[in-house]
């Protein structure tokens, strides 16, 4: 805010400086103040706040396209990141890759929301307790797009285990307990379009542009 009003100040000064000196010139070289006017409007428009970024078109489906830049992955933050603060540092490593976050909420899960969607291992014998750690407390959902953003977002997150978590990675930094382990990704394009269009409705992802966007990915 204080960036803006300054910036409007300096615009307001530049303009009317601009525009004593343009009638001066005006007065000596009998130059038209009209073509003064013109030359004090480009230089006050010069200092002017840049506009904001228009909305990009629909993503179609909204759960993303996989292969291209509009790829998209369900990531959630579970109970234990949000209990333990780490909230911030999950986005931050998503965010400093150059991924783009189009959605994001938080909520407290049922018991039969979770079990639907950890329904693949159902079969398992920690399928109950899995189910009860997720539904325990607030979760952080969210929708990141980007170019393999399914892949790669995985190897951000790190091994299921994870003691098996490579170092740099969210678990094998930040965990030591499979039954504890911080975060949930999608694992294919399959489960993302799965997982995304079951916790979000298309109302709720953000289409946008990024003016950074071309610094994060070129083909030169």
């Amino acid at each position: 805010m204080f960036a803006r009003r300054a910036l409007q100040s300096v615009s307001r000064t530049a303009a009317r400086a601009m525009s004593t000196r343009g009638a001066a010139v005006a007065a000596k070289s009998k130059t038209p103040l009209m073509v003064v006017a013109g030359i004090t409007a480009a230089t006050a428009m010069a200092f002017a706040a840049p506009t904001e970024l228009k909305a990009a078109p629909r993503v179609s489906p909204y759960t993303g396209v996989p292969g291209t830049k509009h790829e998209r992955t369900f990531i959630a933050i579970k109970p234990d990141g949000v209990e333990r603060g780490l909230i911030s540092e999950v986005i931050a490593r998503f965010e400093k890759k150059g991924y783009k976050l189009v959605a994001m909420k938080m909520m407290t899960a049922t018991e039969a929301r979770a079990r639907d969607h950890y329904a693949d291992l159902s079969s398992k014998p920690f399928f109950g307790g899995l189910v009860k750690y997720f539904a325990s407390g607030p979760i952080v959902c969210m929708v990141w797009e980007g170019n393999d953003v399914i892949l790669t977002g995985r190897k951000i997150l790190g091994a299921t285990n994870p003691n098996q978590a490579a170092p740099g990675t969210l678990r094998g930094d930040n965990c030591i307990s499979t039954g504890r382990n911080l975060v949930h990704g999608s694992d294919g394009p399959d489960s993302a379009k799965h997982e995304i269009g079951m916790w979000f409705t298309q109302a709720e992802i953000n289409d946008y542009a990024r003016s950074i966007d071309e610094w994060v990915v070129s083909d030169n």
